[in-house]
């Protein structure tokens, strides 16, 4: 079916929990229709109703990032915006990355940012918009963060690289870089003695971090980062391409 009144459709990996749910949230109230792709249905798309739909995803297979765009176009006639946000980090000592993680992490966080990029490309409408979240640490090296940054830093290059190949189709390319965000999986992976935090309280380390880094002394919201994905995503940010926009409240200013 053709979606009514031209409504766009948006795809997001990752969308069903933490940054991803937020991003999936901000686009349903701007009357995207919308297809999550994710490992664990939280149900969200059934507290959202008729203009969302959840599929199993594997990010890390191009097969799925094929059968997610399949879905949307049968469903709703048209894809416009392609949000890669599947990903998770951990963060290790490099004595203790073996080969496992090393494919864990980089086949999340890079591999995964590839294929949906090559596999949206193929069947974005014209003026279409892909927008990878990436990560500070896709910017500046951090201690037991060596895998992540690479996979992040990959990241933001693939963003910049694909701006240019792809914008002769009028396809824009962006990346969103947030600090620390609040959500479940952040403050789960902060426990770990090896993360920043160094074993203690995650909300004391993090009040400490945006205290002592952060011009604005706070730390970003997740619906923060979905209203800079829904603006990258419209009309309103038609000459922006090939970006990765600190979310930072100053921690990094560029």
């Amino acid at each position: 079916m053709e979606t009514d009144n031209g409504s766009r459709v948006a795809i997001i990996t990752g969308g069903s929990r933490g940054i991803g749910e937020a991003i999936t949230r901000a686009f349903w109230e701007e009357k995207y229709h919308i297809l999550v792709g994710a490992r664990i249905n939280t149900k969200l798309v059934e507290q959202l109703g008729e203009r969302a739909r959840f599929q199993r995803c594997d990010v890390r297979l191009e097969s799925d990032h094929r059968a997610l765009v399949k879905t949307a176009l049968k469903w709703a006639g048209r894809l416009d915006v392609y949000v890669n946000c599947a990903g998770f980090s951990e963060w290790r000592p490099v004595r203790d990355v073996d080969l496992g993680f090393w494919n864990k992490m980089i086949d999340t966080n890079l591999k995964g940012t590839f294929w949906g990029c090559k596999i949206a490309a193929e069947s974005l409408s014209k003026e279409g918009c892909i927008v990878n979240i990436s990560s500070l640490a896709g910017k500046r090296g951090s201690t037991n963060n060596s895998v992540y940054c690479a996979s992040k830093f990959g990241v933001n290059g693939l963003t910049q690289a694909l701006a240019k190949e792809l914008g002769a189709k009028g396809i824009r390319v962006n990346a969103v870089c947030p600090v620390y965000v609040e959500t479940k999986g952040l403050l789960e992976a902060l426990k770990d003695k090896r993360s920043p935090s160094g074993g203690q309280e995650t909300s004391i380390f993090l009040k400490e971090f945006a205290k002592d880094s952060a011009a604005l002394q706070r730390l970003p919201e997740a619906q923060e980062i979905a209203r800079l994905c829904v603006f990258l995503a419209s009309s309103k940010a038609s000459a922006v391409t090939g970006q990765c926009i600190n979310v930072d409240c100053g921690v990094l200013p560029q």
